[in-house]
């Protein structure tokens, strides 16, 4: 009876903090999968209103270079002894000039970054282009279809250029939060299901099993004293 009782407290005790483990980690899939949600109802939002898409993301960039130049000219200043000082503090002061401007005027940031986005696309496709023509992998097909692509989307930009910079950014960075999101929100529940297969694979381990052989030897051993004392 002693070799049974202990035999049966073993194998809770072992699987406690595999569970808990299990359970935490559940829940941070969860919370990814969460995340995820929310990201893609901001790029749906941004999809719908994409001039305020575009002009958050521009004064959110704008914010990203002036808090980055303000801390390389920190670490500038921490690290002036140094050869680079002056290399660092000249980028930091950019990064700051660029922010200011980014904020202070979001639409002309916006037109003017959709011109270098178009130009973009317009040199990738035509490279693509001559590459697949010169090259011809076995990527041909989708080589060309790619490039013909990017040609048509920089041609289409700056053709309606100034007017395509009040809605390409933002569509673009509205489409990348909701492709984001909906990766995440796959990432989560995949691993969710993931971890909920492995923990009731182990729970359903003993059963299956039938009792380890070390608990049934002390079973025994404890029914030969039984039986030797009587």
């Amino acid at each position: 009876m002693i070799g049974t009782r202990r035999s049966s407290k073993r194998p809770a005790h072992g699987t406690q903090p595999g569970t808990r483990e299990a359970g935490e980690l559940g829940r941070s899939f969860a919370w990814l999968a969460v995340l995820g949600a929310i990201l893609v109802l901001a790029g749906l939002v941004g999809l719908v209103y994409v001039g305020f898409a575009t002009l958050t993301s521009m004064l959110l960039f704008g914010w990203l270079l002036l808090i980055g130049g303000v801390v390389g000219l920190l670490h500038a200043i921490q690290s002036r002894a140094a050869g680079f000082f002056w290399l660092a503090a000249i980028v930091a002061a950019l990064n700051i000039a660029a922010g200011v401007v980014v904020i202070r005027q979001p639409e002309v940031a916006a037109a003017g970054l959709t011109m270098f986005a178009a130009l973009l696309f317009l040199t990738g496709g035509v490279f693509r282009l001559v590459g697949g023509a010169v090259v011809r992998g076995p990527q041909f097909g989708w080589t060309l279809v790619q490039g013909a692509f990017g040609i048509l989307l920089g041609v289409l930009v700056l053709g309606d250029w100034p007017h395509s910079s009040r809605y390409v950014i933002g569509c673009f960075f509205s489409l990348a939060l909701l492709f984001d999101g909906l990766g995440l929100v796959a990432m989560g529940i995949g691993g969710r299901r993931i971890v909920g297969m492995v923990a009731g694979g182990r729970g359903a381990a003993p059963d299956a099993t039938g009792p380890s052989p070390a608990s049934s030897g002390q079973s025994l051993n404890g029914k030969q004293k039984g039986q030797e004392r009587s």
